[in-house]
């Protein structure tokens, strides 16, 4: 696990908007998570508008992520958020792993940044160090990802 981020970008020049999917599963990480996130994008990208859709879990959130993407108006940046808490099977790993791989697809085929921050824990401790503790806040760390990314963006496109 990662405690250093890089250096969050003052602001943004683009116009337009971006988008948060996140899941209402573990409502109390994920809700934190768009918090933080939310207030970070105010304060790097306060001309840009900020959408938020919430969908049940965590599985569901890429088909939202590619209807996003493949929408009349594409947002700048779509901001994925959802907490997995790994249990004694498979089957988080399998769920954290399709999303991964969903989430890059669209951002690839789409050549829009989708920032995936769908955690896969152990266990709510490590959810709430990193959902509402502010040294490994992954919601901040999330918009601050989306912000750079659509300055790079704007840049080689």
């Amino acid at each position: 696990m990662s405690k250093s981020a890089p250096e969050a970008p003052v602001t943004t020049s683009q116009a337009g908007s971006i988008s948060i999917i996140a899941s209402r599963y573990n409502g109390k990480y994920t809700d934190a998570l768009v918090k933080s996130a939310s207030e970070t994008l105010a304060n790097l990208a306060p001309d840009l508008e900020v959408k938020v859709t919430r969908v049940p879990g965590a599985f569901e959130i890429p088909v939202v992520v590619e209807a996003v993407a493949c929408s009349d108006v594409q947002p700048l940046a779509i901001i994925a958020l959802g907490v997995i808490i790994r249990g004694s099977t498979a089957h988080a790993d399998l769920i954290a792993q399709s999303i991964t791989q969903s989430l890059q697809e669209t951002g690839i085929s789409h050549l829009v940044p989708v920032i995936h921050e769908v955690l896969l824990v152990e266990n709510s401790e490590q959810a709430e160090a990193r959902s509402i503790g502010d040294e490994l806040n992954r919601g901040r760390e999330a918009a601050e990802a989306a912000v750079a990314m659509i300055e790079v963006m704007g840049d080689v496109l």
